[in-house]
């Protein structure tokens, strides 16, 4: 009798156990499909002009001004000029960004300075959480940088959800991240010692100045080609320094108007990754209001990211404004704005699920 109640368990358990596996299965392949749907969103050029509309619509109506049409006539077909000098720094700036909006996360969560964690990347003891979380933003600066170089490299394979990526391009994206914490930490040494707020007064300073922009863009670029073994060229040529780039303005419009997007695209692979939950749940306590407000933070906070990877891209000089300082330093109203752009890109993409 003991043997036959023993057995019973036994195959009630293994039962509970196949029916917990099946669950998880049907789960992580519900996952996997509506990430593949935000995934084709992402390269889709269709798509990005719909819900750059989106943005820019909740932009004015958040701010309470009559929406005006997303482009004018002249604006269709019109074209612009770049600076090829500010293109170039630009470009080398992402990682920079993800580094200092993904600290900031980390410092709010542990109660640390900046200056620890930028010792623990340098010093490769940074922990698997943080280091996702890390790529997470360097995926989410470096995106919001690609349409504003040509809207055509959105199309790329590379242009993809993050947890869709090779372990190959994973890595690059730290190690963009690695080496922006190297110089920022160097940058930070006067105030090592000091208090997270004096820490935070500087690397705002640092974030304001065009010659640090210059610097540590000069240095992310050096250590690039000196990791695939190569010459390292001077970082802005002669003809690059007064060179100009023309660009469509259809596409710079569109391309000042996908910030919102790709933080929400990245916060949300971020939040599923990590506490296995369908997009479509998220996103609908997004657009409910029912997010929790560390979720809610978060979201911000990628929010904030890429507005200030696009930023150098439509002018450098943008990087000089009061606005453009660590998440640390932000008021309600400047974080509410943000939040405006991720439930309008949520919303948008929820219709697509």
């Amino acid at each position: 009798m003991k043997i036959t109640s023993f057995l019973v368990l036994v195959l009630f358990v293994l039962y509970i156990t196949a029916c917990e596996q099946k669950t998880s299965a049907t789960m992580d392949e519900k996952i996997k499909t509506q990430l593949s749907i935000i995934d084709s969103l992402l390269r889709s050029a269709d798509f990005s002009l719909e819900i750059a509309k989106a943005q820019d619509t909740a932009y004015y109506k958040g701010i309470g001004e009559p929406v005006p049409p997303f482009l004018s006539l002249q604006e269709d077909t019109a074209t612009i000029t770049k600076s090829a000098r500010e293109e170039k720094i630009a470009t080398n700036l992402a990682g920079f960004y993800a580094l200092e909006c993904g600290v900031g996360v980390l410092c709010n969560q542990t109660h640390e300075k900046p200056t620890a964690w930028l010792q623990r990347i340098v010093d490769e003891k940074a922990d698997s959480a943080s280091i996702l979380l890390l790529n997470r933003f360097a995926n989410a600066t470096w995106k919001a940088g690609q349409p504003f170089r040509d809207l055509k490299r959105i199309t790329r394979s590379t242009f993809t959800v993050a947890s869709f990526l090779p372990e190959e391009e994973i890595k690059k994206d730290y190690h963009q991240v690695r080496t922006a914490a190297t110089k920022l930490l160097a940058s930070l040494a006067p105030v090592k010692d000091s208090s997270t707020e004096a820490q935070m007064q500087q690397l705002r300073s640092l974030l304001h100045s065009q010659p640090y922009a210059h610097e540590i863009a000069a240095f992310m670029d050096s250590v690039y080609y000196a990791v695939q073994q190569q010459a390292v060229p001077p970082f802005i040529s002669a003809t690059e320094d007064t060179a100009v780039i023309h660009k469509r303005v259809k596409d710079q419009k569109i391309a000042t108007n996908l910030a919102g997007f790709y933080a929400l695209e990245c916060g949300l692979n971020y939040l599923v990754t990590t506490k296995k939950i369908l997009p479509a749940e998220m996103l609908q306590s997004i657009t409910a209001n029912t997010i929790s407000k560390a979720d809610k933070e978060l979201f911000s906070r990628f929010a904030n990211a890429t507005w200030k990877a696009g930023q150098p891209f439509r002018g450098l000089s943008r990087i000089e404004r009061e606005t453009f300082t660590p998440f640390y330093f932000l008021n309600e109203a400047d974080i509410e704005k943000d939040w405006v752009q991720i439930k309008a890109a949520a919303a948008t993409v929820l219709s697509k699920l």
